[in-house]
């Protein structure tokens, strides 16, 4: 039976159901595989690795290099880590001989901000810090932030002025701060799936906060990843097969500031305001990190901007409308 993963995302504190389910290559499942199980935390989020192989002593040795890739890679990409990389960076202003990956990460930061024009933003972390420090107030105005404070946090908006190469990382105003939750969890999981493709997998799914199957289930059907049902997030709303895709889902559902639901995380980095155009936002695409930017940013744009950024790059978006019309974009 192929998996089933119900996918709920969050930015800031986020909770996500991970698995990896492995077989070696060219092998069929069978009933006496060993099992090689871990729980814990990748990147703010709940994780599991799931490791199936006839050989348990290979089985550990993959669960253990790719932990140690996902702690390494945690050093430098974490908000919640004061030693990593990116708190540095945000500290300081400038990083000097910042780690490869880094780099790597914010050229396609880069690409996704190009390719989105400007709703994919790294630099929203600005307009995130205004809105938890204006609702964590009992005190705090229903309404939202004021005018010239949202005006302010705009001023510290704009991946177009972050200056980066493999010889520093500056950003050029005070204040200025970045985040990476929003492609960061893909950018792990993808790194897992070059590992595990180095140690001879050909056949997972691995989730280190963003779903990518590996070629199709061990049973030779296609990988089954559940999509969340905005009004009902526990539940899954439809399922997608899936085969080498990654698959992200984003929506206003996922974290909000205010009971209400007013001001969700999914913030324009445009305008300040939070996205409402969409309850559900499903990018299917060749990485995961890619799929987590562009459902991020896809929840901001308009269907024709969709698609001309689609006819670029390839893959699909699944849509359901603030009306509860549902589409599917293709290039």
């Amino acid at each position: 039976m192929s998996l089933l993963l119900s996918r709920r995302r969050f930015i800031g504190v986020t909770a996500a159901a991970a698995g990896l389910g492995l077989m070696p290559l060219g092998h069929a499942a069978r009933a006496d595989a060993h099992l090689v199980t871990w729980h814990g935390h990748a990147m703010g989020a709940v994780a599991t690795l799931q490791v199936h192989h006839h050989d348990r002593g290979i089985a550990e040795r993959l669960v253990e290099r790719s932990l140690a890739e996902v702690r390494r890679l945690e050093q430098v990409f974490s908000l919640y880590r004061p030693d990593s990389a990116l708190v540095a960076l945000n500290r300081q202003g400038i990083l000097v001989a910042p780690p490869a990956d880094l780099v790597t990460l914010l050229a396609e930061c880069r690409r996704c901000w190009e390719l989105t024009e400007g709703a994919f933003d790294p630099t929203v972390q600005a307009l995130w810090t205004l809105y938890r420090d204006h609702f964590f107030r009992p005190d705090a105005d229903p309404h939202g932030p004021s005018a010239p404070a949202l005006r302010d946090a705009l001023e510290r908006v704009g991946f177009g002025q972050i200056a980066f190469d493999a010889n520093r990382i500056a950003l050029p105003r005070r204040g200025m701060g970045l985040t990476l939750n929003g492609i960061a969890q893909g950018y792990v999981t993808d790194r897992v799936v070059d590992i595990l493709r180095a140690g001879g997998i050909g056949s997972s799914l691995v989730d280190m906060g963003e779903p990518r199957t590996m070629g199709s289930h061990p049973s030779g059907t296609p990988w089954r990843v559940g999509i969340a049902d905005p009004d009902h997030p526990e539940q899954v709303d439809e399922t997608i097969e899936a085969v080498d895709q990654a698959v992200a889902t984003s929506g206003g559902y996922g974290f909000r500031f205010d009971p209400g639901g007013r001001f969700n995380h999914l913030l324009d980095p445009r305008t300040g305001a939070s996205a409402h155009r969409y309850r559900s936002v499903t990018a299917i695409m060749p990485t995961a990190a890619a799929a987590d930017a562009l459902s991020t940013a896809f929840s901001l744009l308009p269907a024709d901007v969709i698609v001309n950024a689609l006819r670029k790059v390839g893959g699909e978006v699944r849509l359901v409308t603030a009306d509860g019309e549902r589409r599917t974009l293709t290039r």
